[in-house]
């Protein structure tokens, strides 16, 4: 009820240092979270609050507030893509730091570097604890490399991320499940079906055969030249992402329809 109060009431030039301090006491009384303490319905509106006031764009405190807002999103990458297109922390490390380390545990291995080699080229602050952390990502996937390469011997002039980080082939064949060798084609029409049951009368191969017309064009995601981030652009705010289901709470209804 003080912080309720002091925020409904406060007229000094620092609204941040108020959201702060309501922060840092919420986690502390209640450290297990839960519906009891709110945290995230905190979080949510401490950015609304304090959203567009570019005095604290590079503000530790400030970024450390959205970092922590995130982490009750569903997506937090969004979130991020979204705190860099409006310019919000893009010269302190931790952002880099947070956004790597995101992109590194669900194996994007190539984009977290991406990620730590733009953060290395903005100069972000602290620069030795950003180069640090690079480094250890490194040895990370160099250690993953190494296992990948006793693997996989004939992968000896495949780049360092290219075999740590698996590869998806765009329309390549199905394989099976289980210890059987089977290989589905991927084409189960034409040709297939006449081999499956050819004593079953079909139309002439001309006549199944697709006219010699310009059509559209397939993109092949494997002849791409190598991972980019794509640029963003500055969009207007409508309202902060959809938090995490919140904790012990039951959607709304009737009340006398119980047993």
């Amino acid at each position: 009820r003080e912080f309720e109060a002091e925020i409904r009431f406060y007229s000094g030039d620092d609204p941040l240092d108020v959201w702060e301090r309501y922060i840092k006491w919420t986690e502390q009384a209640f450290p297990g979270g839960g519906k009891d303490g709110n945290l995230a319905a905190v979080l949510e509106r401490a950015v609304r609050a304090l959203h567009g006031q570019q005095r604290y764009y590079k503000d530790p405190r400030y970024l450390n507030l959205w970092l922590k807002f995130g982490d009750c999103c569903n997506e937090p990458l969004d979130l991020y893509s979204y705190l860099r297109s409006q310019e919000i922390g893009t010269t302190l490390a931790l952002l880099y730091i947070t956004w790597a380390e995101a992109l590194e545990a669900r194996g994007s291995f190539r984009k977290a570097d991406l990620i730590f080699q733009e953060g290395l080229q903005r100069k972000a602050e602290p620069l030795d604890k950003l180069q640090a952390h690079h480094k250890q990502f490194q040895a990370r996937v160099s250690r993953q490399t190494l296992l990948a390469l006793e693997e996989n011997p004939d992968g000896d002039n495949m780049g360092l991320l290219e075999i740590a980080e698996p590869q998806r082939s765009s329309l390549a064949d199905l394989k099976g499940r289980g210890k059987k060798k089977v290989r589905a084609p991927i084409s189960r029409v034409g040709d297939a079906v006449k081999a499956i049951n050819p004593n079953r009368s079909c139309q002439s191969q001309a006549s199944l055969q697709i006219p010699n017309t310009p059509g559209f064009a397939v993109f092949d995601e494997n002849s791409a030249s190598g991972p980019q981030l794509p640029t963003l652009t500055a969009q207007s705010w409508l309202a902060p992402p959809v938090p995490k289901a919140k904790e012990n709470e039951l959607s709304a209804g009737p009340w006398n329809s119980g047993r």
